[in-house]
């Protein structure tokens, strides 16, 4: 008989514990999401990990009487199975929708990590809702309580805008939709507003908060006072201006009534309903997240600078690893080489996001993580995908490499090609007439579908300035429509994944820029891009010339941080 792991075991007993509940709560079944009760993308709560170990950034389980359904997205089927895949069916995302699998019966949730949006879209119209305390599962799952460090304040230098101009723009946002107070659950966006950092997240600066704004600009941070007692001083705040969130209810019968905006991607049930008793609400969406997509020209100038010196490691660690290495190394090796190479430079603060390290089929798994435990070895035939990025003091990075270390097949270099037209299609994309990310989304595909390949994951994301590494409205994917402004900042990462065989993705971030009235995209990313996997044949004079002029922009911004083999190296791709 098989021995099942350790960690099984608890993922069993932690099912069997919840279930042994749900005659009491009257419940048939409980729903977990991937969120913390801030919606983070990267938490350092994962109750979804806990009970599935399923490690991707989306998806939702459902533990029902005699059975377990885990739902994910495109870009994680295959980890999920592999995770996940002996205690869950693994059914694809879009299936949660009005799924009648769980038709009649009472699902159980947390109301503080459950917006009524998602209810609503998930399972309203063949289910019953519950809403549960959380006081029962956060036994079950363990979950601990930690101090947060306190927030901190960033420079007028560094964010570009002082903190009570961007409060006067929401305002002024405010008397356009006729609402006294907004009501800002999203981390992110009060980070952004008040130009302050934290370290609530593993990932990204994010300072766990909530924010209360009425219609003359001032402002109530929602918050443990031990959290926010720096910007007492930093921010000039009175005592009464800082709300443990366990009074929250009672600090807003101070307030008369009136209307609230609050926004439905990030305003969880349970402060919905306390909101509503008090105020007439306003569904709309934080008009911040559209404010901080566009960055300002000292914060383009922070992530140019941040793209030098992510070049100058990435670049560093390339060479290393292809020409100076003689040792077979396995993946977590590798990730903590290139992590080694960041830390050189006294301005990198950390990940933002774990390194997805995978060679071979684990480069198959859009989004893997290698383990230092049983960590696959990286062999010569293999194709090697590395995708990383660094939080550094004035900016955010996020890159994907793909190498080889010998001669790959043609087949091989020929996918790898119309992948690199498809990023170059991108890059170079007429901004007046494809003016948004869905209208670009086709350029990417164009050369992989006329094969009949794909890829299941979007084309691009948007990157926050020194924030999360993801972050919208602007996104290039099938569905985005958000117009591109000068400023924006979105990534550029199609690919192609063969099953247990290989990964292939290449990402630049970039941004939108404007020059003689016209926008366009820049690079920011500055890491070569693999030479011998191309075959040249399949680029036309146009593609060839862009390789041209973006590895001659990578020997001229990055050769003076380099030794004489790196620029040696490095001048072999112009």
């Amino acid at each position: 008989m098989v021995e099942i792991s350790k960690k099984n075991k608890m993922i069993i007993e932690k099912i069997k514990k919840l279930r042994s509940n749900f005659k009491k709560l009257g419940i048939d079944g409980y729903v977990i999401p991937k969120n913390d009760e801030f919606f983070s993308e990267y938490s350092r709560e994962d109750k979804l990990r806990l009970i599935s170990n399923f490690s991707g950034s989306a998806g939702y389980a459902i533990i029902l009487k005699k059975k377990n359904y885990l739902f994910v997205d495109g870009r994680y089927t295959i980890q999920a199975q592999k995770e996940s895949g002996k205690n869950f069916k693994i059914e694809r995302l879009d299936k949660i929708i009005n799924c009648k699998l769980f038709k009649n019966k009472v699902l159980g949730i947390d109301p503080k990590i459950f917006t009524s949006n998602q209810i609503k879209k998930f399972f309203i119209k063949n289910n019953r809702i519950k809403t549960i305390s959380n006081t029962m599962t956060n036994k079950i799952f363990n979950c601990r309580s930690y101090s947060s460090k306190p927030f901190f304040s960033l420079n007028d230098k560094i964010t570009g805008e002082n903190y009570k101009k961007k409060i006067d723009r929401l305002v002024s946002w405010l008397k356009k939709v006729k609402s006294d107070y907004i009501f800002i659950s999203a981390p992110e966006n009060i980070a952004w507003l008040l130009n302050i950092r934290g370290y609530d997240n593993p990932n990204s600066p994010i300072p766990n908060c909530r924010l209360l704004v009425n219609s003359k600009g001032k402002f109530f941070l929602i918050s443990k006072k031990a959290a926010a007692r720096k910007l007492i001083f930093e921010r000039k705040l009175m005592n009464n201006q800082i709300i443990d969130p366990a009074n929250f209810k009672k600090f807003l019968n101070k307030f008369k009534n009136g209307k609230i905006v609050i926004d439905t991607k990030s305003c969880s049930l349970f402060y919905e309903k306390i909101i509503q008793e008090k105020f007439i609400i306003i569904k709309e969406e934080d008009p911040i997240y559209h404010f901080k997509s566009i960055k300002n020209p000292i914060e383009i100038e922070g992530m140019i600078n941040s793209h030098i010196l992510d070049g100058v490691a990435l670049t560093k660690f390339l060479y290393w690893i292809k020409k100076i290495n003689k040792k077979k190394i396995t993946e977590f090796q590798a990730q903590k080489k290139l992590e080694n190479f960041r830390k050189l430079n006294k301005n990198y603060l950390y990940p933002s996001f774990d390194t997805i390290a995978g060679a071979g089929g684990n480069g198959a798994i859009v989004h893997y993580r290698a383990k230092k435990v049983n960590s696959k070895k990286i062999n010569k035939k293999d194709i090697f995908l590395c995708d990383s990025g660094g939080q550094y003091k004035y900016g955010t990075t996020d890159v994907t490499r793909t190498i080889c270390f010998k001669k790959p097949s043609k087949n091989i270099r020929n996918i790898f090609t119309r992948v690199l037209k498809g990023h170059i299609a991108v890059a170079t994309s007429n901004l007046k007439t494809h003016y948004n990310g869905k209208l670009i989304d086709i350029r990417a595909r164009k050369y992989l579908k006329k094969y009949n390949l794909n890829y299941d994951h979007g084309t691009g994301h948007g990157v926050g300035f020194y924030l999360n590494v993801h972050e919208g409205p602007q996104a290039i994917s099938k569905f985005n429509t958000i117009k591109f402004c000068e400023g924006m900042i979105l990534s550029n990462e199609p690919g192609f994944y063969k099953k247990g065989k290989f990964g292939i993705r290449i990402e630049n971030l970039l941004f939108v820029l404007k020059a003689k009235k016209k926008l366009y995209f820049k690079n920011l990313t500055l890491a070569p891009i693999e030479k011998d996997l191309i075959n040249y044949d399949l680029l036309n004079d146009n593609e060839k010339d862009y390789l041209f002029k973006y590895h001659l922009e990578i020997y001229t911004k990055l050769s003076k941080f380099l030794n004489i083999n790196e620029k040696k190296w490095l001048i072999s791709f112009i």
